[in-house]
């Protein structure tokens, strides 16, 4: 189960609406959906959060580059929704860099170079299943360990959190009681 919520900073104190990622495809995408939160050129957190598995933090400052933080990247890649945030900047990979090794191996008739003949009764799932494997995703906190300093979260307090972790960090921010409000 999923959770996620935009918390938009306004003159008045922050504002939090629920929101719904189903049309969200990438992080532009996201990106886009958070900077219409706000009128202004605002600071607006996006949470996600999947049950005690991991949580994400997407912060956008108006037209800047957004800063991501997730608490555990390879849980993350695990869900369609960490999928959109998991970045291969944010891994630090060259993009399309798997992609440019399968176009290498394969020739135009979509087979590898020296690739022996298929046993007998391999099907294509098996070839899929068998096939060449993504890079791995590091266990853990990846991205901006610092996304939430100036507002009130240190990097070691983000690094702590275990449990009820949106609670903490927007009773941090001084959000808690709009956040709930959308809970």
């Amino acid at each position: 189960m999923y959770f996620a919520a935009l918390l938009a900073r306004t003159e008045d104190g922050w504002e939090a609406s629920d929101t719904e990622l189903d049309d969200v495809e990438t992080l532009s995408d996201l990106t886009e959906l958070a900077r219409e939160a706000t009128a202004e050129d605002e600071t607006v957190l996006v949470f996600i959060e999947q049950e005690d598995s991991w949580f994400a933090l997407v912060r956008i400052d108006g037209e800047e580059d957004p800063r991501i933080y997730v608490s555990d990247a390879a849980a993350a890649a695990r869900s369609s929704y960490g999928e959109i945030i998991l970045t291969d900047e944010l891994l630090g990979r060259d993009p399309g860099s798997l992609d440019d090794e399968l176009e290498e191996l394969t020739d135009l008739d979509g087979t590898e170079d020296g690739e022996p003949d298929p046993p007998s009764g391999f099907t294509e799932e098996d070839e899929e299943e068998s096939g060449p494997t993504a890079e791995p995703v590091p266990v853990g906190p990846i991205g901006d360990l610092q996304i939430l300093s100036d507002l009130g979260m240190s990097q070691r307090e983000l690094l702590a959190l275990d449990s009820d972790v949106l609670a903490e960090i927007a009773d941090a921010l001084g959000a808690s009681e709009v956040l709930e409000t959308v809970r």
